[in-house]
């Protein structure tokens, strides 16, 4: 019988085939959702998924694209919000 910790569907189930043949599950953290624009709501480009251990040793660079509102808005809604700002001056 498993542990009471590991009854929850908190941590994944990974099934690791173990020496001798047999089948051993261990439990793993999930991966966190897709990160997705502010605007249309799709999945972001460039922007790591990863659990917030693996992220915190990450480079800054790695974690999203440099450029204006990279981890935030797609390329497609920072094009629009670029326009829309030369156009006001």
């Amino acid at each position: 019988m498993v542990s009471g910790k590991h009854k929850s569907n908190s941590k994944r189930k990974v099934f690791v085939k173990a020496p001798g043949n047999t089948v051993k599950v261990h439990y793993r953290e999930r991966k966190p959702n897709k990160a997705v624009c502010a605007v249309y709501g799709t999945p972001l480009a460039g922007v790591a998924r990863e659990t917030p251990s693996k992220m915190r040793n990450m480079p800054k660079t790695a974690k999203r694209p440099e450029r204006p509102y990279g981890g935030v808005l797609s390329s497609r809604a920072m094009r629009e919000k670029m326009k829309k700002k030369a156009r006001e001056l």
